[in-house]
């Protein structure tokens, strides 16, 4: 993928966004016998092509199912699987926590929170959206942003 990304930017003067869709998909063959290590190493090299190719790398990760055991579902970052290093590597990780998806009579119906469960450079903290699930559609939200208002 690195040098694939290396050749995109040079024949095109660079990238405008590195997406990953599954993090847990990616493989490095010499370290397939640990699962934690080759994790690390691919969220290790991610940053490095980041910072290479000054470009913003997008992994999407997939959550420990430790989650579902909690009352409260929101995710936090030590959810994130095998996430030492990814929580270690990033700058900026967040979450999308929807109530209704477990909990049918949830008042929150229509609203999803964009919990920033990291950001290096910012305040973290969660965020109310409102979701058109027609759509899969996230726009502004017109309510109170916290439980408290």
């Amino acid at each position: 993928m690195r040098s694939r990304a290396r050749r995109i930017a040079r024949e095109h003067g660079g990238i405008g966004l590195i997406m990953i869709d599954y993090l847990q998909l990616m493989r490095v063959p010499a370290l397939s016998d640990n699962r934690t290590l080759e994790i690390a190493e691919i969220s290790r090299s991610l940053k490095a092509l980041a910072k290479e190719l000054n470009v913003p790398v997008v992994a999407l990760s997939q959550l420990n199912r430790s989650l579902e055991q909690r009352a409260d579902k929101r995710p936090v970052n030590s959810d994130l699987r095998e996430s030492g290093s990814i929580e270690q590597d990033a700058d900026l990780i967040m979450f999308i926590y929807r109530d209704e998806v477990y909990h049918e009579n949830s008042d929150l119906k229509g609203i999803a929170e964009i919990i920033i469960g990291k950001q290096r450079n910012g305040p973290i903290g969660t965020v109310r959206l409102t979701f058109n699930g027609q759509w899969s559609r996230f726009d502004n939200y017109a309510g109170p942003q916290y439980d408290d208002e």
